[in-house]
């Protein structure tokens, strides 16, 4: 968990400081200076524009990390409710709509669902979001019903009901607490799965749009170059490969910090 935290902490580093510093203008070109190997001057080189590499890293960080944040939040925000009130309903009706739209939803791969939005809405950061939040829901629908329906049969939410709580009291009071260490750690994951989302759509030209720089979109430009400046593609590839283990290797280590019976077991 600590490797997973560190390389996090870098991406997010990374991207808060671009808000307020950046080692170059990541919009200024300097053809002559094109295609520069890393050097005290330009840590990680420039690209075939002569931009600062290390520069639009950093930008691309926020926007890889914006958007997946954005997305996983429409999913805890849409999915959980959705989750917690087919649980409450098990075995009826609108427990049957809800898991049925997911299996509608989970029929087909995330990433084509994601190109299909992206290309009807239009190519834009804004639009990539929409796109992979929507496949969010029902993952987080799905890991909400399934960690809140033990719960349901438990003596003390039977007690609860007694008293007199309803349903949606007893969801927020009772249910949501005890699955809030499935929920962060899903989260993680879906993250991280967020981050490779965007980068595909920027890859093939339907996430953030130039001049806001944008991890997949550097692979995409320096494809043609591998053999001439290798540096263009491997630093955005290994920026996109390092946060995405960390996010990974985060969220098991908090999975095995927040479950009780994996700490006995150590």
């Amino acid at each position: 968990m600590i490797l997973g935290g560190l390389l996090t902490g870098l991406a997010l580093i990374a991207a808060l400081l671009s808000f307020v510093w950046t080692p170059g203008d990541v919009a200024a070109m300097n053809i002559a200076g094109r295609l520069q190997s890393p050097s005290p001057a330009h840590l990680f080189g420039t690209d075939h524009m002569g931009r600062d590499i290390l520069s639009m890293v950093m930008v691309g960080a926020r926007t890889s990390l914006a958007v997946a944040l954005i997305a996983v939040g429409i999913g805890i925000c849409a999915g959980v409710p959705l989750g917690l009130i087919a649980a409450a309903r098990r075995g009826g009706w609108i427990d049957e709509v809800v898991m049925r739209g997911n299996d509608l939803i989970f029929a087909f791969p995330s990433l084509v669902i994601a190109i299909l939005l992206t290309a009807v809405l239009g190519p834009s950061a804004t639009n990539a979001i929409i796109a992979i939040g929507i496949f969010n829901i029902p993952v987080f629908a799905r890991v909400t019903r399934g960690g809140a329906m033990p719960i349901w049969v438990l003596d003390y939410i039977r007690a609860a009901q007694v008293s007199g709580k309803g349903a949606a009291r007893i969801s927020v009071e009772h249910i949501l607490p005890n699955i809030a260490n499935l929920l962060i750690v899903q989260g993680t994951i879906q993250f991280s799965l967020g981050i490779l989302a965007e980068a595909a759509l920027s890859y093939v030209g339907l996430g953030a749009q130039p001049p806001i720089p944008s991890w997949g979109r550097m692979l995409a430009e320096s494809q043609t170059m591998v053999t001439l400046a290798p540096h263009v593609a491997v630093i955005p590839g290994l920026c996109i490969v390092l946060t995405v283990l960390g996010l990974n290797l985060l969220g098991d280590g908090l999975r095995d910090w927040l479950d009780p019976r994996l700490r006995v077991m150590r």
